[in-house]
């Protein structure tokens, strides 16, 4: 078709030379013709009439040029004529069939309404950039140990970090909680301790106001505070008054100074506001205490791959100059949106190739239903051909109305994928960056309508072509019985059925993979007694509780008085609970092992106060739990986990034997060393899908003074009781209202919730999966039965001769079915096939089940099977029961 459009412009091209050049002739030779009347010789005529004509060359380049144009205006205007004729025309053929039209419309709309619905969500976590100036050269960098990244300290960061040479500004953060508190009340808010060159790193000016100076990035100048744009609005009503006013945080008051912009506010749970971190001289010399987190912005020019060959350098630098500290350590970057993201993006690409693989399927059925309108609309494209329509004209007819037919779908997908959008955002586990701003923006809507437009190609397509090669003699003698001879040797119906089926089986194998993997975590025993526990957490303000043993004296009337509330039975405080969001750890040396950081054990700590193991639940399998006897002058002891005591004592007793951690001994320089008096039981810490990690336990009334600073005088309250643990909540925070005024009680949560709120992620990717699954299913058993019902229509005259000559209604019925038994068959071993390749995206996600697991292989592909034939048995019956005399005059 293109070939012969380029055969009719070159001819048109042709003609239109032809005509200037005779037409430019004609004058000439008139012209000519009047001077040899007047006397002149014929050759001397004809060169004085074309001197006297001017430049021809340049005329005649002039009117071709008109000749041309006027050409391609006849051709758009023709080409808009029969456009405005096809969309008339599909809109009266789609009017005139509702049934088609509505079931088709619906499918494809279901299709479009939730792949529109998951690509929002992808492109608002994922795809968009984050509001900043050349977000792509903003990376986190890190130190590493033991193939595992971890914040910097302090003493790193002005060291060596700092003098980088590869990045423009540099900046380190360490994110803390605030105590708010007004005439309001307290609240307890994250915000950050930043350096001054924060502002730099990410270039965005304030909305109002300014940003804290270096100068005021130092101790004893450090009362300033910006506000996140959020924090403004919600707190303090957006009064741009508010700079230069006080606002009391952790117990003193800090300068307003300005507020960010909207824009500003990354994710939902962002940071709410900035203040100097300002260094101490002993921040700026230990290397020792890994709690910040580096961001730095690459210079113009520089490649990341340069900036992470000096980072290695720096390392090698720091493990040189600090070996004690830094020895085994490396530094390490990573885009700001990687890390930002983490394992969301792949999470959510694989839940947009599954919507897309619905979309698919729903474009097969689309197809079917295309092909069946083709064959039957035989006779009218047969007299338009007879009538003058090329092949082309009737297959661009055809398509104009599958693009009709799509965009109509995309206009009803729109409103569901409005609907599922917000079902999305409220159905989502907390955490999940940015998925709050999903919206339908501009570029969504963009997406939507190539996304149609896509469509109606992959579905329309192979029918419009279809119909184009229609046999006019043959379609007109026989009035479009010939339609009927393709029967199940339609190879396109075929290949159509087993495509739906081999996407439909892949979306159920990874959906029973996930669903599998959830049954597991269910038999998980998390290492505690979740039910009926309580928990909060409390953080002292260092203004009020800059002494140790203030903060002791406070923690114990705290656990005094919450012991006293009505059906409390264990209470306790803890540095940490298990599922709970942060933490600490160490590096534990066993004794008899070098004193180097290349023996340490990292393990997560948790200062504990007695009456915590049974308080959570957790079985002290060996030795004794911490007691009220265990504190300051007396023997230091600490109770460590399983997997610590097979790590640090394989195939010994630890009880008794001792550890280094956490402080020096009297000496200042030897270590000091804590003797293990008990063992207790693994705790999943990070989530039933996680392995138990390294813990140890050290009582709160022997950690050494900084360890109060190391977790920010913060701490959780956990109380058991038989009742309802949620009504203990107003309870306490009542006892920490009269404990410690303005201090709030937040973070407020029984274990079970903790507990399925670390289920959250894997329960909404199975239930997302799973329900895009179920769809793909019906609507590959929806275009199997529609199939089916076609060829079964087609075939009713052969049918009946069949039954006539003695066949049974269970033959009929077997026939049908075994031949509707080769596209399912062959869509389940493609499905197969394709599904051991794709499942292997998943495997982050599973969790006691492997990706080719042959158990939900084997019962995804029967249960689909049997589906197929289910679909193919209900036409099958309905044709087993035709009357054969009928039958035979049907056609």
């Amino acid at each position: 078709m293109k070939f012969g459009r380029s055969l009719r412009s070159a001819f048109w091209r042709g003609r239109v030379e032809d005509e200037v050049d005779s037409e430019l002739d004609f004058h000439v030779e008139m012209r000519a013709r009047e001077l040899v009347d007047e006397g002149m010789k014929p050759a001397q005529a004809r060169e004085a009439a074309i001197r006297r004509f001017g430049d021809i060359d340049k005329v005649n380049a002039a009117c071709r040029d008109i000749g041309r144009r006027r050409y391609r205006d006849m051709r758009r205007t023709e080409y808009l004529s029969e456009l405005k004729q096809d969309v008339t025309f599909a809109f009266r053929h789609l009017l005139k069939n509702p049934g088609f039209t509505t079931v088709a419309v619906l499918t494809l709309a279901l299709g479009i309404g939730a792949t529109t619905a998951i690509f929002s969500a992808v492109q608002a976590v994922v795809l968009r950039p984050l509001p900043v100036p050349h977000p792509e050269r903003i990376f986190a960098i890190y130190e590493t140990w033991k193939g595992r990244n971890g914040n910097v300290s302090g003493g790193n960061f002005t060291d060596a970090l700092a003098a980088n040479t590869m990045f423009s500004d540099m900046t380190a953060v360490q994110y803390s909680s605030f105590n708010l508190s007004d005439t309001a009340g307290a609240e307890r808010i994250i915000g950050a301790r930043a350096t001054a060159s924060f502002w730099k790193v990410f270039a965005v000016a304030p909305a109002v106001g300014r940003t804290f100076r270096a100068d005021e990035d130092q101790p004893g100048r450090e009362d300033v505070v910006v506000l996140s744009n959020r924090l403004w609005r919600e707190r303090f009503g957006a009064d741009p008054s508010v700079v230069g006013r006080q606002a009391r945080l952790n117990g003193r008051p800090y300068e307003v100074i300005g507020v960010m912009p909207a824009s500003f506010d990354f994710t939902e749970d962002s940071e709410q506001l900035w203040v100097p971190v300002a260094f101490t001289p002993e921040r700026k010399a230990m290397h020792d205490e890994h709690f910040l987190t580096v961001y730095g912005r690459l210079k113009d020019g520089v490649a990341e791959d340069q900036a992470l060959a000096e980072l290695g350098r720096t390392g090698q630098a720091l493990e040189k100059n600090f070996p004690r500290d830094n020895a085994g350590r490396g530094l390490t970057m990573t885009p700001i949106m990687t890390d930002l993201i983490g394992a969301y993006r792949q999470r959510l690409f694989v839940l947009l190739g599954a919507v897309g693989f619905v979309l698919l399927i729903a474009c097969g059925n689309i197809a079917n239903l295309l092909l069946a309108r083709g064959a039957a609309r035989g006779s009218e494209l047969a007299v338009r051909t007879a009538l003058g329509a090329g092949r082309g004209r009737i297959v661009r007819q055809l398509l104009t109305e599958s693009v009709v037919l799509s965009l109509l779908s995309a206009a009803a997908g729109l409103a569901l994928a409005l609907w599922g959008i917000r079902a999305l955002v409220a159905a989502a586990p907390p955490g999940i960056p940015r998925l709050e701003q999903t919206s339908l923006d501009p570029q969504i809507l963009a997406f939507t309508l190539i996304t149609s437009i896509a469509c109606a190609f992959v579905f329309g397509l192979a029918p419009a072509l279809r119909a184009g090669r229609v046999d006019v003699v043959t379609m007109l003698k026989e009035g479009g019985r010939s339609a009927a001879m393709g029967g199940v040797r339609d190879h396109l119906r075929t290949a159509l059925i087993a495509g739906e089926l081999a996407l439909a089986l892949m979306l159920l194998v990874g959906a029973g993979l996930l669903i599998r993997s959830a049954i597991a975590l269910q038999h998980v025993d998390p290492g505690f007694d979740y039910r009926g526990v309580f928990s909060g957490r409390v953080s002292l303000p260092a203004a009020e509780y800059g002494d140790a043993v203030r903060i002791h004296t406070t923690f114990e009337r705290l656990i005094e008085e919450a012991g006293k509330v009505p059906g409390v039975t264990a209470v306790a405080i803890t540095s940490q609970v298990p599922m709970g969001p942060g933490g600490n750890s160490n590096g534990l040396i066993p004794e008899g092992r070098p004193l180097d950081i290349r023996s340490a054990i990292d393990s997560r700590l948790r200062i504990v106060s007695p009456g915590y193991f049974d308080a959570m639940g957790i079985a002290i399998v060996k030795g004794r739990p911490l007691t009220s006897e265990d504190r300051r002058g007396n023997v230091k002891v600490m109770v460590i986990s399983e997997t610590l005591a097979a790590a640090a004592f394989p195939g010994q007793d630890p009880i008794g034997r001792r550890i280094a951690c956490c402080e020096a001994g009297s000496d200042g320089k030897s270590p000091d060393y804590k003797v293990v008096v008990g063992v207790a039981g693994d705790v999943r810490t990070r989530g039933l899908g996680e392995a138990p990690l390294p813990e140890f336990y050290l009582p709160m009334w022997q950690i050494p003074p900084d360890a109060w600073e190391w977790i920010q005088r913060g701490v959780y309250l956990v109380a058991r009781t038989p009742l309802d643990p949620a009504s203990l909540a107003n309870p306490l925070r009542g006892v920490v209202a009269r404990v410690a005024a303005d201090v709030p009680l937040f973070n407020v949560r029984t274990m079970e919730e903790r507990l399925q709120l670390s289920l959250g992620n894997a329960r909404f990717n199975t239930l997302l999966l799973s329900i895009l699954g179920a769809i793909g299913v019906v609507l590959a058993a929806v275009g199997i039965y529609g199939v089916i019902a076609y060829f079964v229509s087609r075939r009713t005259q052969e049918i009946g001769v069949r039954m006539a000559l003695g066949a049974t209604k269970r033959d009929v019925v077997r026939l049908i079915v075994r031949q509707a038994a080769v596209p399912i068959s062959i869509g389940l071993l493609l499905g197969i096939g394709a599904s051991l390749a794709a499942t292997r995206v998943l495997t982050a996600q599973l969790f006691g089940v492997t990706a080719s697991d042959p158990l939900t292989f084997l019962t995804v592909a029967i249960g689909l099977g049997l589906i197929g034939l289910l679909a193919s048995v209900v036409p099958a019956r309905r044709a087993a029961g035709v009357d054969p005399t009928r039958a035979l005059h049907t056609h």
